[in-house]
């Protein structure tokens, strides 16, 4: 999956696949966004739309 279709998926959907991620692959949203070449930032603002924040210490986005 690249940067363009993360983005453009359903926001719901998204936290989904990236709360996954966070849990099974990656240690951290920076090594994430780094694997797909994005931002973190854009990542965030995305889920944010949704009331989701990151959470370095879980390392997972929860609901504020």
């Amino acid at each position: 999956m690249d940067k363009q279709k993360l983005l453009s998926m359903d926001p719901y959907i998204l936290l989904s696949i990236i709360n996954m991620k966070l849990r099974d692959e990656f240690s951290s949203l920076d090594d994430l966004c780094s694997n797909y070449g994005m931002k973190a930032e854009e990542l965030e603002n995305k889920l944010n739309s949704i009331e989701y924040r990151y959470n370095q210490q879980t390392n997972q986005f929860t609901g504020i």
